[in-house]
């Protein structure tokens, strides 16, 4: 979707559509998305002042964080990926820089805007391949030795192997077959025999033919290369480098109708689209509209006083602090700007808290929003509401199989009071726990079908109970729930 015509109640109306409660951590989100729209119409010096408010989430495991996340990203229109802030090191250290992860912005920007200008040249693209597919069944300038007419030869070998019986050769004049295809009636029984295979082309039935075609050599790949950051994805195209001084290869290839048809259409995508104009468009995307979500970031909190591999923690902190502030991130397309990208961090804090970041690193992140712990009547509603609410998942599977499958009221709430009931006795791990209890309840039944004698099953609460109820009782939970 267009990312000006969202508006903020959209974007969490949008939202509420998938993710229960957390009503701040929505609003704060659909605001800073609304606000990149609004600063693209500020006119004069005052728009390049205006910079993102980046957002920090904090909250316990399984409450909603990463899922606004991987919504969101669905429903922009622009570039968006979601890292786990604990891949990345401090540089001197073996692993990940933190400007790969503008690097690999950039690189979804590209993807993104090459698709939208794919679709531009998708009509053109397939008319080419049809054309380039006719004219390796229909090869012109081709003698035969025989006194048949070439033509009829082939077009019968065709539809003999599309099944058609009704075509008559008579149609071809045989006293043609020494002839090349060049003008006269020659040409006009060309042409006829061209718009029949066309429209058995259309038709889908010669799909199976097996036809030569001439493609390009595959590109030389990339080459990684050692970079003062590392081991990273500066690569360079051997290909592209030396393209100016080596004439393009070519090779023949036999192959289905089918696969030539897959095979051509890349061909012919890649020259009718302009690469530098997606390249440009891409960069400009990526400055103005992109979007960075930095998953776990509280795994790079590490304690004040340690020596080992926490010391790196701090660093990776350092490293990342440039890039949300501002900075430029040499890609191999080109410079990027990283000040009006906005930057979504998120983290659970369970042994750490969010004034242990180093300060520079919390003034980056002016809004925080703390997202709340669910509840028993949350878990009713994430089981009912959403519309790929896990209810309806397992619906899905077991319809899937011609078993129809009906929870009623009272298994919903008992499947939600047993979670709520693991999460207090056992480690809190939010709205992941429905899971592992649906998972358990339904564990027997999943295993059984298909079989005959199942094709309907209704869930109570009386068959949550008898499924969970000694397991719920036992002391050692650990032994049944992660």
């Amino acid at each position: 979707m267009d990312e000006s015509k969202l508006t903020p109640p959209e974007v969490v109306e949008y939202l509420d559509r998938y993710i229960i409660g957390q009503g701040s951590a929505k609003k704060a989100v659909a605001i800073a998305v609304r606000n990149r729209y609004r600063r693209m119409n500020v006119k004069g010096e005052l728009k390049d002042e205006i910079m993102p408010k980046n957002i920090i989430m904090i909250g316990s495991t399984g409450v909603g964080k990463t899922e606004i996340a991987r919504r969101l990203s669905k429903l922009v229109g622009a570039p968006f990926i979601k890292v786990e802030a604990s891949k990345y090191t401090e540089v001197g250290y073996v692993g990940r820089d933190v400007e790969s992860m503008i690097r690999d912005l950039a690189e979804f920007a590209i993807n993104m805007v090459k698709k939208q200008h794919m679709k531009n040249f998708d009509e053109k693209a397939k008319t080419n391949v049809n054309r380039r597919i006719l004219e390796a069944l229909l090869p012109r300038g081709t003698k035969t030795e025989t006194a048949a007419n070439p033509l009829s030869n082939i077009f019968q070998a065709v539809v003999k192997s599309a099944g058609m019986t009704n075509f008559d050769a008579a149609d071809h004049n045989p006293d043609d077959s020494q002839q090349r295809f060049t003008g006269g009636e020659t040409e006009d029984s060309y042409q006829s025999t061209y718009e029949k295979f066309k429209k058995m082309l259309d038709e889908g039935k010669l799909e199976s033919r097996i036809i030569e075609i001439e493609v390009k050599e595959s590109q030389a790949p990339f080459v990684e290369v050692f970079s003062n950051q590392g081991l990273e994805e500066m690569g360079f195209n051997v290909g592209s480098m030396f393209g100016s001084m080596f004439p393009e290869r070519k090779k023949k290839k036999n192959v289905s109708v089918a696969d030539a048809r897959l095979i051509l259409y890349n061909e012919e995508i890649s020259r009718l689209i302009d690469m530098d104009a997606i390249t440009k468009e891409a960069l400009i995307k990526t400055e103005n509209n992109g979007i960075v979500f930095i998953d776990e970031i509280d795994k790079i909190v590490g304690a004040r006083e340690t020596r080992g591999p926490d010391v790196s923690r701090e660093g990776v902190q350092r490293d990342i602090l440039p890039i949300i502030e501002g900075t430029s991130v040499n890609t191999k397309y080109g410079p990027i700007k990283t000040d009006h990208i906005l930057f979504i961090a998120a983290g659970a804090f369970h042994v750490s808290k969010p004034s242990d970041l180093i300060p520079e690193l919390q003034g980056r992140f002016p809004i925080r929003v703390e997202l709340k712990s669910l509840s028993c009547e949350d878990f009713i509603k994430i089981l009912n509401e959403p519309k790929n609410s896990l209810i309806k998942q397992y619906e899905a599977l077991l319809a899937s199989e011609n078993v129809g499958i009906n929870f009623d009221e009272s298994a919903v709430a008992e499947i939600a009071k047993i979670a709520f009931e693991l999460n207090s006795t056992l480690e809190n791990i939010g709205a992941r726990r429905l899971y592992t209890v649906c998972e358990k309840v339904l564990e027997e039944l999943l295993y059984l079908v298909p079989t005959p004698q199942i094709t309907d099953v209704k869930i109570d609460a009386a068959y949550v109970r008898e499924h969970l109820g000694d397991i719920t009782k036992s002391k050692d939970l650990n032994k049944y729930f992660l």
